[in-house]
């Protein structure tokens, strides 16, 4: 209603600006949206069907692509082992993340700040420039091959954006809050739980979101340190429809429907946080 108010008030130049934005912004919607719906749609017909009819609806909705690649492509054990790896990996990122910010943000000792370069430097430098010595290092630790070793990965590669965003969050929180908390007994772990770590759930679910995309989707680490089929991730899953002589898009549609819709789904849970950690900080009271 104060945006309806705003607009009327508003002079014809800033009008015609404000109505350009939305029209770009409805193109920007639709420009992403429509490569998913159509994928999904595309999901339900034959290989030969998507190449004679690529952007119309099935003659006929074949609903046993699904089928055939949950039980046949082995799919489910794909998507049981992405579950297990990024569910730990994103409880580990934000324990060990939130703990490093809190350490950084709150407490004041002479190597804070080299503390908090360091962290840093791992958005500097990507994880993947050290492959090399990085894989040497698993197969020393005998982790190759192993979900604890990708859990391990995962976990080091969110760890420096986790403590960049949770830092400057927990930056805002009044100490006068933790000197309450302090005269009431709680010690340090007490008001890193009650009082720090209730106070950033916001930009927690940020940094949630912003790791699990990645960790979900990520194909390189599976590829370089997985050998077993059975501990394949989805990404691997997918690219194993991939023929040498023929591609079967409608089972790889089918099987890229199936991936997105736990990231719908955190999203669609999620977004009113995710929307107040995005702007926390951007308004000063």
């Amino acid at each position: 209603m104060i945006l309806n108010i705003r607009f009327t008030q508003a002079s014809f130049g800033k009008k015609i600006l404000y109505t350009f934005f939305q029209l770009l912004l409805v193109t920007y919607a639709v420009a992403v949206l429509y490569p998913v719906l159509n994928m999904f749609v595309s999901s339900f017909k034959s290989t030969r069907e998507i190449f004679l009819n690529p952007f119309s609806l099935p003659t006929e909705w074949r609903f046993e692509n699904y089928a055939k690649v949950w039980k046949s492509g082995g799919f489910g054990i794909y998507f049981l082992n992405s579950i297990i790896i990024t569910s730990i990996s994103i409880a580990m990122v934000i324990l060990f993340g939130s703990m490093a910010a809190n350490g950084v943000s709150r407490y004041t000792y002479k190597m804070r700040l080299v503390v908090y370069l360091a962290f840093l430097s791992g958005i500097v430098l990507p994880l993947k420039a050290a492959i090399i010595p990085l894989f040497l290092l698993m197969r020393n630790l005998h982790l190759t091959n192993s979900r604890l070793g990708l859990i391990l990965i995962f976990t080091a590669m969110g760890l420096p954006s986790t403590v960049f965003i949770l830092a400057g969050f927990m930056r805002g929180i009044p100490k006068e809050l933790e000197y309450a908390a302090r005269i009431d007994g709680c010690n340090d772990l007490m008001i890193y739980r009650h009082v720090i770590m209730p106070l950033s759930m916001s930009s927690i679910t940020l940094v949630t979101i912003y790791n699990i995309v990645p960790i979900w989707n990520d194909f390189f680490f599976p590829l370089v340190f997985i050998s077993s089929e059975n501990k394949r991730t989805l990404p691997l899953g997918v690219a194993s429809f991939f023929g040498q002589y023929q591609i079967a898009w409608d089972l790889i549609f089918a099987a890229l429907s199936i991936a997105i819709i736990p990231m719908i789904i955190i999203y669609v849970f999620m977004s009113k946080y995710f929307i107040k950690g995005m702007t926390a900080g951007a308004v000063k009271g």
